[in-house]
């Protein structure tokens, strides 16, 4: 089960729930994978941090020309 899962169970249990928060919920990441995500998708793979674009690599092809990037071949 997810945090997300238990969570939804200990809905109608306020006092449970609260000390659940409390001790059981995962850190809030300062580096890494998953603190950039895609703007567009949400995916943490593949994505182009350069100039702050935060895409990943399929949605950057979408929205390339949009951004003013030209392409030459």
């Amino acid at each position: 089960m997810t945090y997300e899962d238990v969570k939804k169970q200990l809905i109608s249990k306020p006092e449970k729930l609260k000390r659940y928060e409390k001790f059981c919920s995962p850190k809030k990441r300062k580096f890494g994978k998953t603190v950039h995500p895609c703007k567009l998708c949400g995916k943490t793979r593949g994505v182009i941090r350069k100039y702050g674009l935060n895409y990943c690599r399929q949605c950057f092809r979408e929205v390339a020309e949009k951004l003013g990037f030209k392409k030459y071949q």
